[in-house]
């Protein structure tokens, strides 16, 4: 059983996240995880309902503590989760879990080219937003990592981010993404038209929001 954080967002798999921690409950449960080095899981609340798959997370630094307990931190993704039982006991919600991972593919479908032509349509988008990574480690990782990595770029919904955490293929997971990443770079060079015809301000990343 692990301790269970509700947030309207979507936590990738080895995605840094940045937490502003200031309800009491959840005081308490990060400084259980801190003092037991302990992982707890971050499921998406979209307002109406919460999310049965999820994804651990790490405190991997504390940014600020403030004098009435608050804290400002930085987590990251780990395995990915199944929420079997939720426990209502304490006053920080906790839950019975099962690990997910992906399904064994053949090692066929994890070719270089595949993964080249991913790291390209990221460099493209970065190149649009004026934004720049190390392609050169992108094109060493594996497909699962990679996979993981383009749904958490900027364009991709809250609803698109938790369709693909749910996957089980990793192939399946880049392809999909390759194809939702292509319809963002797509829409940014049209935004971009538009804006030069009608004098628009260059807000390109508003209009990912």
């Amino acid at each position: 059983m692990i301790p269970l954080f509700p947030l309207g967002l979507v936590l990738l798999p080895q995605a840094e996240l940045p937490l502003h921690i200031f309800e009491q409950r959840y005081k308490v449960m990060i400084k259980e995880c801190l003092d037991k080095d302990q992982v707890f899981g971050i499921v998406c609340f979209d307002g109406k309902k919460m999310h049965k798959v999820g994804c651990t997370a790490r405190i991997i630094r504390i940014i600020k503590r403030y004098r009435d307990g608050r804290m400002d931190l930085a987590v990251k993704g780990e395995r990915r989760i199944y929420v079997e039982h939720i426990d209502e006991s304490r006053e920080f919600l906790q839950a019975h879990i099962l690990f997910i991972d992906d399904v064994d593919e053949p090692a066929a479908l994890d070719s270089q080219d595949l993964i080249d032509k991913a790291v390209n349509l990221l460099k493209r988008l970065d190149q649009l937003l004026g934004d720049t990574r190390d392609y050169a480690h992108l094109s060493t990782l594996d497909l699962k990592r990679l996979s993981f990595i383009i749904p958490g770029s900027e364009g991709f919904s809250m609803e698109e981010r938790q369709r693909f955490l749910e996957l089980t293929s990793s192939h399946q997971r880049l392809v999909k993404g390759m194809q939702v990443l292509e319809s963002i770079i797509a829409r940014v060079k049209i935004s971009r038209k538009v804006g030069k015809i009608i004098g628009g301000n260059g807000q390109i990343r508003a209009l990912l929001a």
